[in-house]
Order: structure tokens, then sequence, then C-alpha cells
């Protein structure tokens, strides 16, 4: 079931992105985050009722992964301890609850909040991987199409 989540948020990540934002990612030193923001209606019923997700074109999700620097990989998937907030256009902020998703040694971080058609979300992260004592900081802006 996991690796049908980690397929699905792969998935959306490329389908979704912008083609200069190809690879929604960023490096900080020996670790790089991967994000992504999309509807929850693209979720399969099954992967939103395992994660508790509500399915809808007015919810948007949010997904984190870590990746810490490993030779001759890709990566090793590493805990962190992840703060976010979403700001729209009209200034109004939502502080977003965080939730770890592990299995079979993968880990994703997601959050959830509901967006109206059009809207532009301002992503404010604060990641700190487990072992390290500073936070990196990540912004990023998402618009949401939900008719």
């Amino acid at each position: 079931m996991f690796r049908c989540i980690a397929s699905i948020l792969i998935s959306c990540l490329a389908a979704f992105s912008l083609p200069a934002q190809a690879e929604q990612s960023q490096r900080f030193g020996d670790y790089t985050v991967h994000y992504s923001a999309f509807t929850t209606d693209i979720l399969t019923r099954e992967v939103a009722r395992s994660y508790k997700i509500p399915r809808s074109k007015n919810r948007a999700l949010l997904n984190i992964s870590v990746l810490k620097k490993v030779m001759e990989t890709t990566g090793a998937p590493v805990r962190a301890e992840i703060r976010a907030t979403a700001t729209n256009l009209n200034a109004q902020l939502r502080e977003l609850k965080v939730r770890e998703l592990s299995e079979r040694g993968a880990i994703y971080y997601i959050a959830e909040t509901t967006i109206d058609h059009k809207e532009t979300l301002r992503y404010e992260l604060s990641i700190t991987p487990e072992g390290e004592d500073k936070p990196f900081s990540l912004s990023f802006q998402q618009q949401f199409f939900t008719n």
C-alpha cells in the first residue's frame, strides 16, 4: 500500500509541476528536500482511505521527503522535524499540521489544507533533520485550479 502512495506522490510531482519546476527539490549540504503540493482528488480512493486523506478538488496536500547524501545512492530517507505554514495572497496564514508516513524504509511528511479555485499558497517550511541542530528554511509557491 505504501508503495502505491509513494508512486502516486512521485507521479503527481512529475505530472503537475510546471516545466521550470520539473524537479521540485532543494539541497542543503548533505541533504536534499523534495516537495510538492497538489489537490487530493487525484489520490486513489484506497490510498486516501488508508491514510485518512479526504479526496477533494478543494483540498491541497503538501508532500515532503528528506534524503541524506549516501555515496553511490540516490540518498537515504531521514526523519525530520518539519513545521509548515501556508499563506494566500490575502495574507491569510494557515498553520499546517504535518504528519509522518513511514513504511519499508521510506519516509514522507504530509499536510493538508482547504483551497479555492485559482488560489495561490506560499508555503514556508522549517526542516530539521534528525541529528541536526539548525533547521533549513524552504519556501515555494503553488497555484491551485479546482474547477
